[in-house]
């Protein structure tokens, strides 16, 4: 079976004020053109539709036209939520939908959407699980222990009784899985409060991975996130952005190929002289950090003359530095761990075991009733 995997469209999505939309656009007119190339059998779109949860009306406009499109290749199309997605609003019309080919995850009920592809070989499951927080599973399975995000994977997994071995199986999934790389344009937990073990997965031929920005593999051949079509900060500057194409063959085994989406405007960072960008004049999307010793007045707005796209102007500091390590010293840190710190600095003596378990507690509650 032959499928392309995408995630993370964002549509709506506004980067330092600049809309996104003609750029988005641009790249899902490339994934159709791509689709009406390879002829896969399914396209993979692994949440985060939407950059809101409520999506300006052009992103609404912009999903249904990319939709019709493909439903038009005649390929088969999976669709669920993600983080930043309302699972109802984005279900609105997956009845009438299915008749088109294009199946659009529910809101989760405690059971898995399923949906079964031919190729030459056979058949094969997709299953489709969109974003799912322990208190989303627990609902449905009081009687399990479901304290982590791993815990609700897992139990939203086990209570599908899925046949590995008989059959061939895909998944689509939203989730932070452990061994992905972040980068600063996506929300996580301080401390991996949200993080999903990648064995959660252990059984499925392929699973198409949502949530992280950055395209990588966390288990070679099997587990992928296909990363955002276009970059939506500098810190994805490196990136390279573009569609996973794959191919299931009849025994399971999967490859894997990137390819490439070209944006109309790239995001780019600069570091040098006022005078020494100015030489470099582009309409991409820019960050400009000038090493000048003495500020020049107006810098910003004399360099829109050159950089039309210009996002971002900064000078050169030690302060960034210093702040990056501070960060760095805490990134790993569990918010139990800051608070606890804080406490001790505050009243001057560490917390007891009770106060302890009380903090823990409603850490917990507070991160998986308001992140997003």
């Amino acid at each position: 079976m032959k499928f392309l995997h995408i995630a993370d469209l964002h549509l709506g999505k506004r980067v330092n004020e600049y809309s996104m939309l003609d750029e988005q656009r641009a790249v899902l007119e490339q994934i159709v053109d791509i689709t009406k190339k390879e002829k896969p059998h399914a396209v993979f779109i692994a949440g985060d539709v939407y950059d809101k949860l409520t999506p300006p009306a052009e992103a609404v406009m912009l999903l249904d036209s990319f939709l019709c499109s493909l439903a038009r290749c005649g390929t088969e199309v999976f669709l669920i939520s993600g983080n930043h997605d309302s699972p109802e609003r984005l279900a609105f019309g997956s009845a009438l939908m299915e008749g088109s080919g294009v199946h659009i995850a529910p809101v989760y009920d405690g059971t898995l959407s399923k949906h079964t592809v031919k190729d030459e070989y056979g058949e094969v499951d997709v299953y489709m699980l969109p974003f799912i927080r322990p208190s989303n599973v627990k609902r449905f399975f009081e009687d399990k222990e479901i304290l982590s995000y791993t815990d609700a994977v897992n139990t939203a997994i086990d209570a599908a009784n899925i046949d590995f071995d008989g059959r061939r199986t895909v998944l689509l999934s939203h989730q932070f899985v452990t061994g992905g790389t972040t980068c600063e344009s996506e929300v996580f937990a301080v401390g991996g409060l949200d993080n999903v073990d990648a064995d959660a997965y252990d059984g499925f031929d392929y699973v198409a991975l949502g949530h992280l920005h950055g395209q990588q593999k966390i288990v070679d051949g099997r587990i992928y996130y296909s990363g955002t079509p276009l970059k939506y900060s500098f810190s994805e500057k490196d990136h390279k952005k573009g569609v996973l194409l794959g191919e299931i063959d009849g025994d399971g085994g999967v490859k894997t190929t990137l390819i490439p989406l070209i944006p109309l405007h790239d995001m780019r960072e600069l570091k040098m002289t006022f005078n020494e960008a100015i030489e470099h004049p582009s309409d991409d999307y820019m960050h400009i950090i000038l090493t000048d010793e003495v500020p020049v007045p107006f810098a910003h707005s004399k360099l829109l003359s050159y950089f039309p796209n210009l996002m971002n102007t900064d000078y050169e500091t030690g302060s960034k530095e210093e702040d990056d390590i501070l960060l760095a010293e805490h990134k790993y840190t569990s918010p139990s761990e800051i608070f606890e710190e804080l406490f001790e600095k505050i009243n001057g003596r560490p917390m007891t075991d009770e106060q302890r378990k009380i903090s823990d507690e409603l850490i917990k509650k507070i991160w998986e009733e308001e992140v997003l």
